[in-house]
């Protein structure tokens, strides 16, 4: 008994002793781990004159940020401070300690750091892009100077041996005196040998990213510098403004002279994106860096297939502090298309960019055994079949439908053609497991999912890619010929015969606008499937470990792509008209977008095969040399955006993130509607049958009649009266901006359309321009998914 009561007094000591040691454990810094946190802060605040640099910035981030004793450890740590682009720092700190610095005096808003991923000889053709319009100011030499500074915020730059990266003719002169940017050296980058009057900026942000993998970054597979070893920003920055060089091409394909949109504006590259991603913090850091240095441009092809709200959205926020400051930045859309809702970067103050095809295609035929021949894709550049047919076999018949390495049979795919379907692993990582299994060729063939959409690759063996109705016929044979047999036939670099375009690819993420419904999105296309430009000496083509190839330029396709063509042509805008924000130039392009494609129909979607939509295409395809004169131009401050926000019912302290004054944003005078934001078109979404918008909008005269005359023309939606007030704007000296409204009605009593959606247009024209804006209306059944 004595033994008993013993142990009945012993067990609730041990049981308080564990629970002692256990609220021990948990307050312990080991078992409260640090993550990155981006802390808004108003511009006055004290932690803000710490200097990641400076001797003891940790041990007194705490104390400035509010910490009490019983959350000083472990010890916040300082990534970087934000002044710019944003007030705030990038700290290490535990959830603890982050709820707590949330509700300090001075802290305007606390997030998590988190990681986005990456979304020519050609296109200035395509695009009527020449030194004879007057646009490409004489890309072959002769004293050509551009003080327009294109800021590639990317995977870095590759400028070893690269003569896209050096100075047009007999050079730029020194970089403009707006500029106080630079290059920095690093290990592999040596800035005095490889910057110069064209490659003006080169730098690297990596902080975040480090601590996101939990260890520092093995440099023995990327560089720490500006050094670009993945592919990706030395693409980019050339597409945007690379120097001409002749000679270019993929191997045998698209051989010609490359040249970006803008060949005399100067680059300066900023490496956000790594091996794992781009994370908010670096990217934070960078848009800080590139606005203190001067940039004018923004180009950045990065994003997430999640659009969060503007105010938890490091890239809204950063892009918002660049505009204020006059610069342009241009974004991509995302490659989450084609489903709804899935556009990124989609802020009004952001150019968002989705993609499109040219007229240049790299044919590669399947040719059956039966006679039939499919029209197929490919940039393979190895030995060809030399028109032998072979046994061809269907890849789910033989292990993997998909093609994933290690699962095919080789004795059903051994000295054979595998026809294989779209989806999962990489396209050109399929041939190779076809290839390991020891097939011969491969024919990829799309599902559903992707329709029509062909995209060229640098496959490893004999192979092409076709249609999803192809892909279903060449299936079809396979099972009903006792004997299939096939064999690939390659026809090198094609311009002008393929089928229409532009087409926007199934790739490429739409609208509506899933934080903004009466904001369309994407603003517009550009060329973005299979675009040629400068690749990396440090990285294959196609980026995979077990690709053995390196070479100057490589075809790739992507929003990554389109989004610098955009930027490039937003810099000679930018040339051109000094004086213009970043909204007019956004405007000049959306307003003078071209809708029909060089068949004259209606720019198709790759991903149905039918016309494709303003929540495809958006305002439609660039046109530079229309939007160098658009007659008219919408034009907004970051008041109006200010405005915006406040329609959108935000918060004061969630608008405080992009006021940056510690001020309660002052929304009493804010628009009826968020749609009312002086926007170059219009997303109505109606509640009901009887629904009934107006919206409000001032239009500038910006062409060379001061005393033009503009009327309007308007294509109603289905199922919606829209009507103009007024109909005709009469300028002078005086009255050089007019504003009017629109007021889209449902018409009928009531008219229910069969349809998700409605679209029109507003033209407005004096004889010599055409400003169009597009109409987009959303109906009460799937009016309710942008809260999605």
């Amino acid at each position: 008994m004595a033994m008993a009561s013993r142990k009945q007094l012993l067990l609730p000591c041990l049981i308080l002793l564990f629970v002692a040691a256990a609220a021990v454990a948990e307050a312990s810094p080991r078992a409260q781990p640090q993550s990155t946190y981006i802390v808004h802060l108003a511009p006055d605040h004290p932690a803000l004159s710490l200097s990641p640099a400076r001797g003891g910035r940790n041990a007194l981030l705490g104390p400035l940020l509010g910490l009490p004793r019983r959350l000083s450890a472990p010890r916040p740590r300082l990534l970087y401070t934000y002044a710019r682009a944003a007030t705030g720092v990038a700290a290490r700190l535990t959830e603890a300690q982050a709820a707590h610095v949330a509700a300090q005096p001075g802290v305007l808003a606390v997030h998590r750091d988190q990681a986005r991923q990456l979304h020519t000889t050609h296109t200035p053709e395509f695009l009527h892009l020449n030194s004879a319009a007057g646009v490409l100011p004489a890309a072959s030499g002769s004293g050509a100077v551009s003080d327009v500074v294109v800021g590639v915020l990317d995977t870095g730059i590759y400028p070893l041996n690269r003569s896209s990266f050096k100075p047009v003719g007999d050079g730029l002169g020194p970089p403009p005196s707006s500029f106080s940017g630079g290059c920095v050296s690093a290990a592999k980058f040596n800035a005095s040998a490889f910057c110069n009057s064209k490659l003006i900026g080169a730098k690297f942000f990596y902080k975040g990213y480090e601590e996101g993998l939990g260890h520092p970054i093995n440099e023995t597979l990327e560089s720490k510098s500006p050094l670009d070893t993945e592919g990706h920003g030395t693409h980019t920055a050339s597409t945007a403004a690379g120097s001409p060089v002749d000679g270019a091409g993929f191997y045998q394909y698209a051989r010609g002279r490359a040249v970006g949109m803008a060949p005399t504006a100067r680059i300066a590259a900023y490496k956000i994106c790594w091996k794992s991603g781009c994370f908010d913090s670096d990217i934070l850091a960078a848009f800080d860096e590139a606005v203190g240095d001067g940039v004018n441009v923004i180009s950045l092809s990065v994003g997430s297939t999640y659009a969060a709200d503007f105010y938890e959205d490091s890239i809204a926020i950063g892009a918002f502090g660049a505009v204020k400051k006059g610069i342009v930045v241009s974004a991509s859309a995302g490659n989450s298309g084609p489903g709804e809702y899935t556009a990124s970067n989609i802020a009004p103050w952001i150019l968002t960019v989705g993609a499109s095809t040219v007229d240049r295609e790299f044919p590669a035929d399947a040719v059956l055994g039966d006679g039939s021949v499919y029209g197929g894709v490919s940039l393979y550049a190895g030995d060809p079949l030399n028109s032998t047919k072979l046994p061809l076999v269907y890849a789910a018949d033989c292990g993997s439908r998909l093609c994933l390495i290690g699962e095919l049979d080789k004795d059903k795919v051994a000295g054979k053609i595998v026809l294989c379907e779209r989806g999962v692993n990489a396209r050109v990582e399929k041939g190779a497991a076809v290839g390991k299994a020891g097939g011969i060729g491969m024919i990829l063939a799309n599902t559903e999912e992707s329709g029509e959409e062909l995209i060229a690759d640098p496959h490893l063996i004999p192979s092409t890619m076709v249609g999803q109705k192809f892909g279903d016929k060449i299936r079809h044979y396979v099972k009903t010929d006792p004997s299939p047999t096939a064999t690939i036939v390659f026809h090198g670099t094609v311009i002008g015969k393929s089928p229409s375009a532009p087409r926007v690819a199934s790739f490429s993420s739409r609208g509506p606008n899933s934080r903004a419904p009466e904001i369309l999105k994407p603003d517009v296309t550009a060329p973005g499937v299979n675009i040629l430009a400068d690749w990396t000496g440090e990285a294959s083509p196609t980026d995979l470990d077990i690709d053995p190839r390196r070479v100057p330029f490589n075809i790739i396709s992507g929003t990554s792509m389109s989004c610098p063509h955009v930027s490039g042509l937003a810099a000679l805008l930018r040339q051109a008209h000094p004086d213009w924000s970043p909204t007019v130039v956004k405007s000049a392009l959306m307003t003078t977008a071209y809708n029909m494609d060089n068949s004259g129909e209606i720019i198709k979607d790759l991903a149905t095969g039918t016309e494709s939509t303003p929540f495809v295409r958006g305002a439609g395809h660039v046109d530079p040399i229309s939007a160098l004169n658009p007659g008219l131009v919408y034009d907004a401050d970051t008041a109006d955006y200010i405005g915006f926000l406040c329609a959108l019912g935000y918060t004061p302290a969630q608008i405080a993130v992009f006021t940056r004054d510690g001020s309660v944003a002052d929304c009493s005078k804010k628009p009826a509607r968020s749609g009312d934001l002086n926007y170059p078109a219009f997303a109505a979404v109606f509640s009901s049958y009887k629904d009934s918008v107006t919206y409000h909008r001032v239009v500038r005269n910006v062409g060379s009649d001061a005393s033009a005359v503009y009327e309007a023309k308007v294509e109603s939606p289905a199922g919606v009266d829209a009507k103009v007030t007024p109909a005709k704007l009469v300028f002078d000296e005086e009255h050089r901006s007019l504003a009017y409204e629109i007021t889209l009605a449902v018409s009928g009593n009531p008219v229910i359309v069969d349809a998700k959606y409605s679209f029109g247009s507003v033209t407005w024209s004096d004889g010599k321009h055409n400003v169009t804006s597009p109409i987009a209306v959303t109906w009460p059944e799937s009016a309710g998914a942008a809260s999605m």
